[in-house]
């Protein structure tokens, strides 16, 4: 049996809508219609009106989209880790290769 997708956060609603929001704009200021976008990215129109609306879609549509509207690099340059102040401070760790859940001791569950 599946499980149950948990309520969605409202910080995360409101990003999709906002995100939503701007891919809109920036298609209008191209001219273009969430048809012409969709045939460039290799979707259906359907899937871009989600995404415009504030409606989750993948991420790879997300990025195929952002593609079609010539905004993928700014997206993945968002999520650069190095640029922001911790990625930097920490740019000379060495990063794990996996990271693992700390364990709780028992004192630390008392609360």
């Amino acid at each position: 049996m599946a499980e149950q997708a948990k309520p969605l956060p409202r910080p995360v609603a409101k990003a999709l809508g906002t995100i939503g929001s701007h891919f809109v704009t920036w298609r209008r200021l191209q001219g273009l219609t969430a048809e012409q976008v969709a045939d460039r990215a290799g979707i259906s129109r359907g899937t871009v009106q989600r995404l415009e609306s504030g409606d989750g879609v993948s991420l790879e549509s997300t990025l195929r989209i952002a593609r079609a509207l010539g905004v993928m690099d700014v997206l993945v340059a968002a999520v650069d880790p190095y640029s922001t102040d911790v990625g930097r401070l920490r740019a000379d760790e060495e990063l794990p290769r996996r990271v693992r859940p700390a364990q709780i001791s028992a004192e630390d569950s008392d609360g």
